[in-house]
């Protein structure tokens, strides 16, 4: 975490009710959520249209469990922004022996990241492979402010909303744009374009931009940069259009209504007692019946 605020953010909510605003604070205070009584993340939302209000609620009260690859991901920004979580390098091939399992839940207790000696590798070629792209340096330029939180409430439903962008530029240079880094396994523009509606990409740069409008009261834009993890770890910068952005805004607020009536009655249903009656969506129906039929 940067040793001061930037300009126009706060290390900390207030004490009692809480106030819209910029904070730079600790991703795990963060993903506890410091909004006293909830408030809905971008994640968030997006979980609550995927799967049930029941599953939202349960992984919200408990957490839910990381994966390896959600790990190397993690050390990827870590590397990328200089902040996040310490980096542990395990000198081994694998975690196979009892010394490499040690080194690692250290590691992890420790609150780090740890890698193995190749994971490692990989990971600063990554970061070289970055700053050779013209566009991904450009917006990740020293002087912007990585990792902030953007606490607001939605005028419509009177939801609490809170988001963490990962790279903000200086306010007042111009147009903002927010930037958001990831790590996939293929950064065709295909196979991004897919990933934004399977992963809701577009909900996420929505819900981001309006983040941005209800505290700094300015209009902004979205670039993701998409990096591979295996080499020569290509790197496409993308930026969705108006109609993409309008359709994840419109699942935002579907969210926002279902997470503001659950929290209104307390009930955070599941999918129901009743049989589902099912069919196959329209594309694999079609494949199946220019095949067999």
């Amino acid at each position: 975490m940067t040793d001061t605020a930037p300009a126009g953010a706060t290390t900390a909510p207030a004490a009692g009710p809480v106030q819209p605003g910029q904070y730079d604070i600790p991703a795990e205070q963060y993903h506890a959520d410091p909004v006293p009584g909830g408030s809905l993340s971008s994640s968030g939302a997006r979980q609550l249209l995927a799967e049930c209000p029941a599953k939202f609620a349960h992984d919200r009260a408990h957490g839910s469990t990381g994966t390896r690859a959600m790990e190397f991901g993690t050390a990827a920004h870590t590397a990328i922004l200089g902040i996040g979580p310490d980096i542990v390098r395990v000198d081994a091939k694998d975690w196979r022996t009892k010394q490499a399992q040690q080194q690692r839940d250290a590691a992890r207790a420790e609150g780090a990241v740890p890698l193995l000696a190749a994971e490692y590798d990989r990971l600063l070629a990554m970061a070289d492979a970055l700053q050779a792209h013209p566009r991904a340096a450009e917006l990740f330029a020293p002087g912007g402010e990585p990792e902030q939180t953007f606490i607001w409430q939605d005028g419509e439903t009177g939801v609490w909303c809170r988001s963490r962008v990962d790279w903000l530029p200086p306010v007042g240079g111009g147009r903002l744009t927010l930037t958001d880094y990831k790590t996939t396994v293929s950064a065709s523009p295909r196979a991004i374009a897919e990933a934004v509606y399977r992963c809701g990409y577009h909900q996420q740069a929505a819900f981001y931009l309006d983040g941005i409008r209800a505290v700094l009261g300015v209009d902004a834009v979205f670039e993701f940069v998409f990096q591979e993890k295996t080499p020569p770890y290509v790197v496409t910068v993308a930026r969705l259009d108006l109609e993409t952005l309008q359709l994840g805004a419109a699942r935002n607020r579907r969210a926002r209504h279902i997470f503001a009536e659950c929290q209104r009655t307390g009930i955070w249903p599941d999918w129901g007692p009743d049989t589902h009656f099912l069919s196959l969506p329209p594309w694999a129906a079609f494949r199946d019946a220019e095949e067999y039929l």
